[in-house]
C-alpha cells in the first residue's frame, strides 16, 4: 500500500488536491499506446484528445472522474489552483469513461509556463448522481469541495503526469 501511495505524497498531489488517502483500486490512463505512472512525463500534443480509461470495480458500482491542475497558471504562483481539465461522473465499474455522464468536456494539457502536474482522480459514488450543474469557471476549482458537495468519501485510485510547454517549431526562410 505505501508503494501507491508515495508517489503521491512526493508529487504533492495529497496535500495540493486531496487529503491523505490510500488508493483502494487501479486506475489505468492511456494516452494512445502510452501507459501513464505517477509523475511520467506526457506532451501536451499527445494528450490533445481525452485519454482511454479503464474503470475497475463490478458494473453496479458508480464512479466520478475529475481531472485537474494544481499549477496554474505557474508552478510558482498558482493563483487559479485548481483548473479543473474534465468531469465524469456515473461511470459503471469495469467499464470506460465513455459510459459515464460527462459534467465537463475534456481540455487537454496547454500548461503556459513551468512544469505543470495533471491529476486524474476516482472516486467511488454512493448511487447516481443524478442532475449536476457545470462549475462556473475551470478556474479556482477545488477537488475537495466538489467531492463533499456530491457526497464522496476520499478517493479510490489516482494517477498524474507532468507536462511542459513544448517549443514552438521553427521555420527558417530559404
Amino acid at each position: 500500500m505505501a508503494m501507491s501511495v508515495d508517489p503521491l505524497v512526493v508529487g504533492r498531489v495529497i496535500g495540493d488536491v486531496v487529503d491523505m488517502f490510500v488508493p483502494t483500486a487501479n486506475l489505468a490512463v492511456y494516452f494512445n499506446s502510452k501507459h501513464v505512472t505517477n509523475g511520467c512525463d506526457i506532451k501536451p500534443s499527445l494528450a490533445v484528445n481525452p485519454p482511454r480509461l479503464v474503470i475497475p470495480g463490478h458494473p453496479r458500482d458508480l464512479y466520478t472522474l475529475v481531472m485537474t491542475d494544481p499549477d496554474a497558471p505557474s508552478p510558482s504562483e498558482p493563483h487559479m489552483r485548481e483548473w479543473v481539465h474534465w468531469i465524469i461522473v456515473d461511470i459503471p465499474g469495469g467499464s470506460t469513461m465513455t459510459q459515464g455522464k460527462e459534467i465537463l468536456p475534456y481540455t487537454g494539457p496547454r500548461p503556459p509556463i513551468g512544469i505543470h502536474r495533471y491529476i486524474l482522480l476516482l472516486f467511488k459514488q454512493k448511487g447516481p448522481v443524478g442532475l449536476i450543474e457545470q462549475p462556473p469557471s475551470r478556474a479556482n476549482f477545488s477537488t475537495r469541495l466538489f467531492a463533499r458537495h456530491l457526497d464522496l468519501d476520499l478517493p479510490v485510485a489516482a494517477t498524474y503526469f507532468n507536462s511542459q510547454k513544448e517549443p514552438a517549431t521553427k521555420k527558417y526562410a530559404m
